[in-house]
């Protein structure tokens, strides 16, 4: 089986090419090539000698990912589809907003964590991506070169696939790599603590608390994991981290009607998150298949907006995107797999 070079790091690249018998500096080219250049085959790597290229291609393979289509919405958000082995896709949904190219990155073929509002964990879990095919959603689109931000907010739970995402992170910010900076990048989690704890200490990337429910029971109705890491120790553990800076921290919050959306819950949240420098996304519900959940009305959103705000949260309703195209993650890839199926 040949080697992948994407995700890999200088150091790991020196010693794949010491092994084949070329310079150890081709570590650095390869890194260069595919990080900063952002090659799709071997073949580009034009500093490396024809006969080294050859025996790359021989012991090794780019790893590059490619996808198969692509819907455009009519305010320009564009979901591509990544296929994946045994009928399996993910989707990386890219959103344009003034001079920002924001770009969805799915981190799981499918989630465990069971979430009864979400497409993408009524699918199953499917598997965790590999390095390659995290990093193969920022360079095999067509925005590769002009992305702005990442949100590991696509399908699956980031934290549970926290080898592969940190090192796709450690790419992204490295100097060796993108050379981003980690105020470009937020991942979103639904509480995952011991990983949590991980990317926290690791990491200045910004985070993201899929909240829903303030109540404990009335979450764990909706989000199991609710029952294995309470809400409440993962509010407890980030207030032990500085969010006063230019690291933030937000809360989303997926508005359901006659659930979720009334002062009760409102002030249960304040109470919540009572002293946080924090941010609440507040977020509406799309509707997805044989799902029980509406979405609250506006007027009931920009009062529970309203009532967090006048209370020192800044709270705001997230703009809708992509609604014409399968906007709910994990839609596109779910019709794949269906497809693929009946093929």
């Amino acid at each position: 089986m040949r080697e992948t070079l994407l995700g890999k790091t200088p150091e790991e690249l020196k010693e794949i090419v010491l092994g084949l018998g070329l310079p150890a500096f081709a570590g650095k080219q390869i890194a260069r090539w595919m990080y900063v250049r952002k090659v799709s085959d071997i073949d580009s790597m034009t500093d490396i000698s024809k006969a080294g290229r050859e025996r790359l291609k021989e012991a090794c393979d780019l790893g590059l990912t490619v996808p198969s289509g692509c819907q455009v919405s009519k305010d320009g958000t564009k979901k591509y589809l990544f296929p994946l082995g045994e009928g399996n896709a993910v989707e990386a949904v890219m959103i344009p907003d003034e001079d920002r190219k924001t770009l969805c990155v799915s981190s799981q073929a499918g989630c465990r964590m069971g979430c009864k509002f979400c497409m993408t964990g009524r699918q199953g879990f499917h598997g965790h991506l590999s390095v390659a095919e995290i990093l193969s959603q920022f360079l095999a689109i067509d925005e590769a070169d002009g992305l702005t931000n990442a949100v590991f907010m696509g399908m699956g739970e980031p934290l549970d696939n926290w080898k592969a995402v940190s090192r796709a992170i450690e790419v992204l910010t490295a100097d060796w790599g993108f050379g981003w900076s980690p105020k470009r990048i937020t991942l979103s989690t639904i509480g995952v603590l011991p990983e949590l704890k991980k990317f926290l200490d690791t990491t200045r990337c910004h985070l993201a608390v899929s909240l829903h429910n303030p109540f404990t029971d009335e979450r764990a109705d909706i989000m199991p994991v609710q029952k294995a890491w309470p809400l409440e120790e993962v509010v407890d553990l980030i207030r032990q981290y500085d969010f006063t800076g230019q690291r933030r921290v937000s809360f989303e919050y997926t508005m359901f009607s006659g659930l979720n959306d009334d002062k009760r819950h409102a002030d249960a949240l304040l109470r919540l998150l009572k002293g946080l420098e924090c941010r609440v996304n507040l977020i509406r519900f799309h509707k997805i298949p044989d799902a029980p959940f509406e979405t609250s009305p506006q007027f009931v959103m920009e009062n529970f907006r309203d009532r967090l705000s006048n209370h020192g949260i800044t709270c705001t309703i997230r703009a809708s995107r992509g609604e014409d195209i399968l906007a709910a993650c994990g839609m596109l890839a779910g019709e794949h797999r269906k497809k693929t199926k009946l093929d």
